[in-house]
């Protein structure tokens, strides 16, 4: 039954059409999120030069690094109350909600300070190219101003995303997009600004988006009302948004750690040509991730709210679908990028044939199978939503990072060339999913035993408090 107008019964009637209309607008607006850096990334490449589209593009992986740990924590919001959500526990969904934007209004100052104080020494770490680190400064010290309007965002999108919201965020950031690329013009073409006007353009874009969500909370009935005069740190619920929350943002740091040592390696050619062409490919490449990865998400909120109301025969059709849609996303957009390739590098370094030819090696190494990191991606979305997340941080900390600091170390020195590096991401995406596969199969039994349990001792008039989360 439909609950309300931006709301999706998760819990009953059929799933495939459900998934879809949750994951599309979510596909939408994340790409829309990448928008940000590629119109950035654009803008810069056509009218202020090679050296500022690798200033711009490079920085990817090391932003991923330092912000995903509070992006795991707004993916532990959405467990926490979309498991909250469908066993009905309102309560709990009303401090979860205030305790969240609290907690991402924090963080968000705390990494403005951090970044702009720490991020010079951390471009010298990455050796950075000497002819590119000022411009790279300028850039992230801008950027980083926006982090507590980019963490609000999140988390917000985040706790609309556990009731089935998935089309406002959306709006919300068409909005902030359309404002982004305007701006990027203006400063650039017509200021004659550089990277210091891309930063900007995005930072504001940033806090549109987040005006706008919290607009919405403030006038969303029942219990995902905001009321900024509640906004405080429970820790009961902080510490069960940490329990998801903190594995889920390690990982994350995991893997961007591992980008990180993979653009390291790739600096060390001390060739902007490279650097280039792997930035405008890692870009290309982000929106065939986002579309995959909406169906992370979906299989995330749609686990944990089925989860939450003890329908564990649902939470096995979510896994299946999910993993279908994700998968069959992966292989056909994947290998559309790769064959359109040349234009869609084009795109961001116009007439430059070297940086193209570059692109293109990469993207042959990571688009075309990208249906592997599809399918691994969807597994570790179903087993946060049951509750486990620490294993999956650990299998991703050996299988994604471990084995890639491995690989840069002992295979990249004996064949030292970009494609060696861009190999180790399919080499660890199939041992990685394999692995979160068996812990899956694994853990079901005993995982939908306890859950039917509490659903038993509700349905009787005993307590059934929220369930604590798992290894």
């Amino acid at each position: 039954m439909q609950k309300g107008r931006y709301q999706i019964d998760m819990c009953s009637g059929t799933l495939w059409n459900k998934i879809l209309i949750f994951a599309l607008p979510l596909a939408a607006s994340s790409m829309l999120q990448l928008l940000f850096n590629a119109a950035d990334v654009v803008v810069v490449g056509r009218f202020a030069g090679k050296e500022a589209l690798a200033a711009v593009g490079s920085n990817t992986s090391l932003i991923n690094l330092l912000v995903n740990l509070f992006v795991g924590l707004s993916v532990g919001t959405n467990v926490v109350v979309a498991r909250d959500l469908g066993a009905g526990r309102h309560d709990n969904v009303s401090r979860s909600v205030h305790t969240s934007i609290t907690l991402s209004l924090i963080s968000g100052v705390m990494m403005a300070v951090f970044g702009v104080v720490m991020v010079r020494h951390l471009l010298e770490w990455m050796s950075s190219p000497t002819d590119v680190i000022e411009l790279s400064t300028v850039y992230l010290r801008i950027y980083f101003l926006g982090m507590p309007a980019n963490l609000f965002y999140n988390f917000g999108a985040a706790i609309l995303r556990a009731q089935g919201d998935t089309k406002r965020p959306l709006y919300y950031l068409t909005t902030a997009g359309v404002v982004n690329v305007l701006l990027n013009l203006v400063f650039v073409v017509v200021l004659g600004m550089d990277v210091d006007g891309v930063a900007i353009a995005t930072i504001i874009a940033q806090y549109i988006s987040a005006l706008l969500v919290l607009r919405c909370l403030m006038r969303e009935e029942g219990p995902l009302h905001l009321d900024l005069k509640k906004l405080r740190m429970e820790w009961p619920v902080v510490r069960r948004i940490l329990q998801v929350g903190l594995p889920a943002g390690f990982q994350g740091i995991v893997f961007s750690l591992s980008n990180v040592v993979i653009q390291s390696s790739l600096n060390s050619f001390n060739d902007p040509v490279i650097v280039a062409g792997s930035a405008a490919s890692a870009n290309i490449e982000g929106f065939v991730y986002a579309a995959m990865n909406a169906f992370y998400q979906t299989a995330l909120t749609f686990t944990g709210q089925n989860y939450g109301a003890g329908k564990c025969g649902r939470v096995d059709r979510v896994l299946m679908l999910c993993e279908t849609f994700s998968m069959s996303t992966g292989l056909v957009l994947g290998n559309l990028a790769f064959f359109f390739g040349p234009e869609l590098a084009g795109i961001y370094a116009p007439g430059e044939d070297q940086v193209i030819a570059q692109a293109l090696i990469r993207m042959s190494f990571l688009c075309c199978p990208y249906l592997l990191a599809g399918f691994m991606d969807t597994m570790v979305g179903v087993l946060r939503g049951i509750g486990y997340s620490v294993v999956p941080m650990v299998v991703s900390l050996i299988g994604a990072c471990g084995l890639r600091l491995i690989w840069v170390a002992t295979v990249f020195p004996l064949f030292r060339s970009p494609a060696t590096l861009y190999v180790s991401y399919p080499v660890t995406w199939v041992i990685t999913g394999g692995v979160h596969l068996m812990f899956f199969l694994y853990v079901r039994k005993r995982a939908y035993a306890k859950v039917r349990l509490g659903s038993a001792q509700q349905s009787d008039g005993t307590p059934n408090p929220a369930p604590a989360e798992k290894g």
